[in-house]
C-alpha cells in the first residue's frame, strides 16, 4: 500500500474518508484523547484489517465509536448507570464496558470473542462529523504500532502506520492526550479498568463507590490492560531523582533534576493536565538512540496524575 495521504480535516476530506470506510478501509482521525485508527465496525474484514496494521493481538478488544447515547443504546444494554454515565459524561473521554445487545451488529471480533462491548461518544468535532458522515459505528484504538506510544498528531500516525492505512485526517493536536478512562458496568459495582481522561474522583461523585479491576494481561476485558503498552523503543524509568548516564528526563514541576542529557517539562507549574496532554508527543521526542534510556520525576497520583502514571508503569514494564 502507497503512504496515505494527511489531509486536514475539511468538509469533503471528512466525506472522502466516510466513502473509504463504508469501502471496508482504515481512517486514522482525531479525537479528543488521542488518535483513532477508524475501521467499519460491522465490517468483519475492516476489523481484522485493525489488528493487522496495528500488529494487535486478537484478544484484545476494541473501543467501538458512535456519535450519540442513542446509537450506542442499539448495540449495548444500558442500566439506569450507564444512562447516568452516559448523560454526565458523553460526549468525552469515558468508555463503558456493557453487555452486548442480541442483535448488536458490531462484528464479534471487536468485542475480542466476549458477551461485552467497549463504546464511547468522542466529543471531538472532526470524530463527531467523521462517524455522522459515516452512518456506522467505528471500531478506533490509537492508531500506533501495538504497545507503542499513543498518536496525538497527525504526523506521529504517519510514522506508525503511513503504509498500512488509507487516510489520515488532520485535525491538530490532542486537547487530552490521554487514552478515555473505561469503566465496566457488568457487574454489581462499577469497576475501573483504565484510568484516562475522566478521573477516578468524578466517577465516584457520580456513581458512588468504584472497585479497581485486576488486569490480566493474558485476557483483558478492555483496551490498555496489556501489561507491557505505551512503550518507547528506549528503557523508561519512573520516580527518577538523579540522573543515570545518558539519560534523558520528563519533568514536572517547576524544578526539573539536573545532570540529564536533555530535559522536556511536562509542566512546569505542576498541572497534570497540561502533563497528560504533553505525556505521549513529550516521549516520542525523547525516544532517540543518542540516549540510554527515559527518566521521568514523580508525577502526583491523583486525579489525572492516576491515568499518567498507569501509562508509564505499562511503559516501564518489562517487554515481552
Amino acid at each position: 500500500m502507497a503512504k496515505a495521504d494527511i489531509l486536514p480535516a475539511t468538509p469533503n476530506a471528512i466525506a472522502h474518508a466516510a466513502k473509504l470506510l463504508r469501502a471496508g478501509q482504515l481512517v486514522a482521525f482525531p479525537t479528543e484523547t488521542v488518535y483513532g485508527l477508524g475501521g467499519d465496525a460491522t465490517n468483519d474484514g475492516a476489523v481484522a484489517a485493525i489488528f493487522a496494521a496495528k500488529d494487535r493481538p486478537r484478544f484484545n478488544p476494541l473501543i467501538v465509536h458512535v456519535p450519540s447515547l442513542s446509537e450506542a443504546e442499539g448495540l449495548a444494554a444500558f442500566d439506569q448507570r450507564a444512562r447516568i454515565a452516559a448523560q454526565h459524561f458523553w460526549p468525552g473521554p469515558l468508555t463503558l464496558v456493557l453487555r452486548r445487545r442480541d442483535d448488536c451488529g458490531v462484528s464479534l471480533l471487536a468485542s475480542a470473542g466476549l458477551a461485552t462491548i467497549a463504546v464511547r461518544v468522542p466529543v471531538h468535532p472532526v470524530a463527531q462529523a467523521l462517524l455522522r458522515a459515516t452512518g456506522r459505528p467505528l471500531a478506533a484504538p490509537s492508531a500506533n504500532r501495538s504497545g507503542r506510544v499513543s498518536p496525538t498528531e497527525a504526523s506521529h500516525v504517519a510514522a506508525e502506520l503511513g503504509e498500512r492505512i488509507a487516510l489520515i485526517l488532520d485535525g491538530g493536536s490532542c486537547a487530552v492526550g490521554l487514552e478515555s478512562t473505561v469503566l465496566d458496568l457488568t457487574g454489581a459495582t462499577p469497576t475501573l479498568l483504565r484510568p484516562g481522561g475522566v478521573t477516578m474522583e468524578a466517577l465516584t461523585a457520580l456513581l458512588g463507590p468504584i472497585a479497581v479491576g485486576d488486569s490480566d494481561p493474558d485476557a483483558p476485558r478492555s483496551p490498555g490492560q496489556l501489561a507491557s503498552h505505551y512503550a518507547p523503543r528506549l528503557p523508561l524509568r519512573m520516580a527518577a531523582t538523579a540522573p543515570q548516564p545518558g539519560e534523558a528526563l520528563l519533568a514536572f514541576g517547576p524544578h526539573p533534576v539536573s545532570g540529564f542529557v536533555e530535559t522536556l517539562n511536562l509542566s512546569a507549574k505542576r498541572d497534570v493536565t497540561e502533563a497528560a496532554a504533553n505525556l505521549f508527543a513529550m516521549l516520542r521526542r525523547l525516544d532517540r538512540p543518542d540516549f540510554t534510556g527515559i527518566a521521568v520525576m514523580p508525577i502526583p497520583d491523583s486525579g489525572l496524575g492516576r491515568a499518567i502514571n498507569d501509562r508509564l508503569r505499562r511503559a516501564a514494564a518489562a517487554r515481552p
